[in-house]
């Protein structure tokens, strides 16, 4: 390859087209392995390249920045969120960091919608009764669910995804209501704004959770708000696992005031609380909100490009740092 491509380690296993691209427009190292990366790896497979393209599951804390070396000044990350990289430590690197916003939309609103309906209908259950053949047959009161239609709606954090959201939901004849300090341009449906707490969690039927992890957004979720959703509603969890209290939804589960709870995401995960597995109302799935090969190469390709910006010393389309 032509000495003067740029050097650049990704962290993980991509799909292969998106490797194919790497290695053709870069020096890349690569991650055979696909085992995410320790502290050590961080700073010894970094030594010589010049930017890295990390995921969700790299910890890109404070020291690990302070102890990139100096030819590495951009880090590229194969997600939407970057609340998993120290922004303000790689501000004061004078390190770019950049995301993928937008490509992940449709295949994470999809796995909402695969939630609510999962969860509204029992579908865990259901499948787990036919995988251990155990379904004693058809009766007028086996398993009854919850219907969509004509039920509320509570997006918590209506941006691109949680507008994906809404606007799936429209078509189940959901009503939309959410939660936002001012009220936000709605393209493909109609909803309601709620400035106030007080008026928004009493009347979500269901809530469906969009947002990034901060100071102000772990633990939102807790048992004081939990309280306030009508008894039987159903919270799904797409976002941050953070963005939940699991003792408040687990206890809320356990007591029957909630109806259920969809979860694609988790604190400490892979790991995972072990109560959501024993009750019987979850859905759970092991973080497949952007889990398509459509989706997944699309991610690649959007951080390339934005590593491409950087080394043509363009201003990267997606740059948060």
């Amino acid at each position: 390859m032509p000495s003067d491509k740029p050097a650049i380690a990704i962290t993980r296993r991509l799909p292969a087209l998106v490797e194919e691209r790497a290695r053709h427009d870069y020096h890349a190292l690569l991650n055979a392995n696909d085992k995410a990366w320790t502290t050590t790896d961080w700073t010894e497979l970094t030594r010589e390249v010049d930017g890295v393209l990390c995921t969700v599951t790299d910890s890109v804390n404070a020291a690990v920045i302070d102890a990139l070396p100096e030819r590495v000044r951009v880090i590229a990350t194969f997600s939407v969120g970057y609340d998993h990289i120290d922004v303000a430590a790689a501000k004061r690197r004078a390190i770019v960091v950049t995301n993928t916003p937008d490509v992940l939309t449709d295949a994470t609103a999809d796995i909402a919608m695969l939630l609510l309906l999962g969860t509204a209908r029992r579908a865990s259950e259901g499948e787990a009764m036919m995988r251990s053949r155990s379904w004693p047959g058809w009766s007028p009161t086996h398993m009854l669910g919850t219907h969509l239609l004509g039920k509320r709606l509570g997006i918590v954090g209506l941006g691109r995804i949680g507008s994906a959201v809404a606007r799936r939901a429209v078509a189940f004849g959901m009503e939309i209501h959410y939660l936002a300090r001012a009220p936000k341009a709605t393209v493909g449906f109609t909803a309601t704004h709620h400035a106030n707490e007080a008026t928004f969690w009493p009347l979500c039927q269901f809530v469906s959770l969009h947002l990034p992890t901060n100071a102000g957004t772990r633990g939102l979720v807790n048992a004081q708000r939990l309280a306030q959703l009508p008894r039987g509603a159903i919270v799904v969890n797409t976002a941050r696992g953070e963005i939940v209290d699991d003792d408040a939804l687990i206890a809320a589960l356990r007591s029957g005031h909630l109806g259920g709870a969809g979860l694609d995401v988790y604190t400490g995960e892979p790991n995972f609380r072990a109560e959501y597995a024993a009750i019987p109302h979850t859905f759970l799935l092991p973080h497949l909100g952007s889990a398509t090969f459509e989706t997944r190469c699309a991610m690649g390709f959007r951080a390339l490009d934005n590593l491409d910006a950087f080394f043509a010393r363009r201003a990267p389309d997606d740059r948060v740092a």
